[in-house]
């Protein structure tokens, strides 16, 4: 642990060091933090009022629980040891606009979630979005006596143009919850309306199982396969950044170390089977993302020399907040051998973060098709009539700077994975095209 890090609960109350109101500018966040609890406000540009942190998902229900003082005037706050960069700021009280009741009219929603945006949402120029106009234009439609379906259709038209699978709105309308969120690529909408998801990931499973050789198994809470090819290419797959666990409640810091420890388990039973193996399939085409710290701990695995993997920062024009170096994985073998990542428009999120640091490596090549393009931590940013919003803020680039989102990362090699192509058949068709390139060395 840090030197400076201090649990923000002592048991018999809130660290007092930390008590009072602090600010962060690039979230849009106020935490109140008196002697019993803390108290999350939202600041927006046109209101303030606090929120709960009990939210559907988990980004809207974990609360900071590690406080790291830089200054009297600065500290950093963390969810998890050693995994995150808020620094907050103190001020001397909640401002003026905190004390007023917030106004929770459909046109005063509608206000508070077009300023959010404009202040944190990162990516309009990226994503070919003109927000005024489009704010404009829909305020201009708005009518005085709007109803809640009729905010949150004129909302999910201001959203339906970013296409950013890591921005949504749940709303809760006559009892009923209404999800929004658009920029789900090609495949998983023709999934959702064919066959069907479950039927689809058994297919593929089914498929691949009966391709790879004897003694190819799936563990980690059927969240990682792990078999070889032909005798002499190793194969992993993985479904999702954690998951691998069901001991701990998620977010918990006994869950993070147990996320780990599984994750560099599963390497270890993985990488020593393929000590005799001349390559590595590291299959990331039906990843889903999760926890970041897990891509780390993966991309760990894959170097024997430390490197600068990725920044993260909120503003274009603004120094990284952070910039993560991967360090060599001490306590279990490594591959340096040649890696094939598979990458499809499923691969999103951790998925894409364990490909931007990875493909940088030499010995690393991508296959497949370009990613999604979501990468940014979703910020959740609650509005004051209930309804739960998240927008992508954060920009994540490379060692170069370069930032893939809203385009994603394009493939060293494509193969025809999903696309216009059968959606079951045409992986395992796509892996063994990636098979046959690496055994003729054509790749």
């Amino acid at each position: 642990m840090h030197a400076n890090r201090q649990a923000l609960d002592t048991g018999s109350g809130m660290l007092e060091a930390a008590q009072g109101v602090w600010r962060s500018e690039e979230s849009g966040w106020l935490l109140q933090i008196t002697p019993d609890r803390i108290i999350r406000w939202q600041e927006t540009p046109v209101a303030c009022y606090p929120t709960r942190q009990d939210g559907p998902t988990l980004m809207g229900q974990i609360e900071y629980r590690y406080f790291t003082p830089h200054s009297s005037h600065s500290a950093r706050f963390e969810y998890l040891p050693s995994d995150g960069h808020a620094i907050f700021r103190r001020i001397p009280f909640l401002p003026p606009a905190c004390h007023e009741d917030p106004d929770v009219s459909p046109e005063a929603v509608f206000d508070v979630f077009s300023s959010v945006f404009q202040r944190h949402y990162a990516f309009f120029e990226q994503r070919g979005v003109d927000w005024a106009g489009n704010v404009a234009a829909a305020k201009a439609a708005n009518r005085p006596d709007m109803s809640d379906a009729d905010l949150l259709g004129a909302l999910a038209g201001l959203l339906e143009p970013l296409q950013d699978s890591h921005t949504k709105l749940l709303a809760e309308i006559d009892g009923q919850t209404q999800r929004v969120q658009f920029g789900l690529g090609t495949t998983l909408p023709r999934v959702r309306n064919g066959l069907g998801e479950t039927p689809w990931l058994i297919g593929l499973l089914d498929n691949l199982m009966a391709y790879l050789d004897e003694g190819a198994v799936q563990a980690g809470n059927e969240r990682f396969v792990r078999g070889t090819i032909n005798g002499h290419i190793g194969y992993i797959q993985i479904f999702t950044m954690g998951g691998f666990t069901t001991e701990f409640e998620p977010g918990t810091p006994e869950w993070s170390l147990a996320e780990i420890d599984a994750l560099h388990a599963l390497f270890d039973d993985a990488l020593m089977a393929f000590e005799d193996t001349d390559a590595l399939i590291l299959d990331l085409s039906n990843n889903r993302g999760g926890y970041d710290a897990i891509t780390r701990a993966i991309a760990s695995r894959f170097t024997d020399a430390p490197f600068d993997a990725y920044t993260v920062r909120t503003e274009w024009d603004g120094a990284p907040q952070i910039t993560y170096t991967i360090d060599p994985y001490q306590d279990g073998p490594r591959y340096t051998k040649p890696v094939y990542i598979i990458t499809s428009d499923v691969t999103v999120s951790g998925g894409e973060i364990t490909t931007l640091m990875l493909r940088q490596l030499p010995h690393i090549k991508t296959a497949g098709q370009t990613s999604r393009g979501a990468f940014s931590t979703p910020l959740a940013k609650p509005l004051p009539n209930g309804w739960y919003l998240e927008l992508s803020n954060e920009i994540f680039a490379d060692a170069d700077g370069t930032s893939f989102e809203g385009k994603g990362i394009p493939p060293d090699i494509e193969l025809p994975l999903f696309g216009e192509h059968d959606l079951i058949e045409s992986h395992l068709a796509s892996l063994k095209l990636l098979v046959a390139c690496i055994e003729d060395s054509s790749c």
